[in-house]
């Protein structure tokens, strides 16, 4: 992607980011995207298994902290060690299939989602606030679509659609810009069990407009577009990036 590549180029040098959740799959494809653009990055992972399946990953400008988004005081320990940040992305996220159903499973995937959003943005906001930076928040096609296999991560990402229009105006006085995108279908472990099975790959394919799956690195251009002045005049909103698949 060489538009991408030339938008990337030296845009947040000297920034600082964090990407929750930044590990594996999209998150891990963000932060090393931050960095590619210059920004020192700090991924967050919640187990140290997470963490030593990153290695190998770390480079000068990217590293690994664990990070239980659970754990407010963790939270808050967590950005008070920062001198500086100017860019949160909240990519943190599960999905427990048939077993949401469950209250205490429930209520475990949504601190996880939606709540630990809101923990981890009102403990950075002290520091976006003075390098009037952004947030970028992780919703999904699911808040706006449904599947009754995971009603705790349906209703979390619709929340999160709710949250980032009012962090948007609640931090908006402040010079701090709150969005979020929406991914489809992207290949990663947690869609594993539907495109390595050729049935389901193809029929997720055909109803897209473009007629493909999507890519983990198909949402780095989208999320660092968020977070730049490019998009200064931009909050509130909830970016799809599906393919077309939740208007087909």
């Amino acid at each position: 992607m060489k538009e991408v590549e030339a938008f990337k180029s030296g845009l947040f040098a000297g920034k600082v980011v964090v990407v929750s959740g930044g590990t594996s799959g999209i998150g891990l494809s963000l932060a090393k995207g931050f960095a590619e653009a210059g920004a020192k990055v700090i991924a967050t992972g919640s187990s140290e298994a997470r963490l030593s399946a990153a290695k190998g990953s770390e480079a000068a400008n990217l590293s690994f902290r664990r990070l239980d988004v659970r754990d407010g005081t963790a939270v808050s320990a967590f950005f008070d060690e920062l001198d500086r940040l100017d860019v949160l992305v909240n990519c943190q996220g599960v999905a427990r299939p048939d077993a949401e159903w469950n209250e205490e499973t429930f209520l475990d995937v949504m601190d996880i989602n939606l709540n630990s959003a809101m923990r981890l943005s009102r403990a950075a906001f002290p520091l976006l606030k003075v390098s009037r930076g952004s947030i970028v928040n992780f919703a999904s096609m699911l808040s706006y679509l449904a599947d009754e296999t995971v009603p705790s991560y349906t209703a979390s990402k619709t929340g999160i659609v709710g949250l980032t229009r009012a962090l948007a105006h609640k931090y908006g006085r402040d010079g701090v810009r709150v969005n979020a995108i929406a991914p489809g279908y992207h290949r990663t472990e947690m869609t594993k069990a539907l495109w390595s099975v050729p049935e389901s790959e193809a029929k997720i394919s055909e109803r897209s407009a473009v007629k493909r799956w999507g890519t983990t690195e198909d949402l780095v251009g989208p999320v660092l577009f968020l977070a730049s002045p490019a998009a200064e005049f931009v909050t509130g909103i909830t970016l799809p990036v599906d393919g077309g698949y939740h208007v087909g």
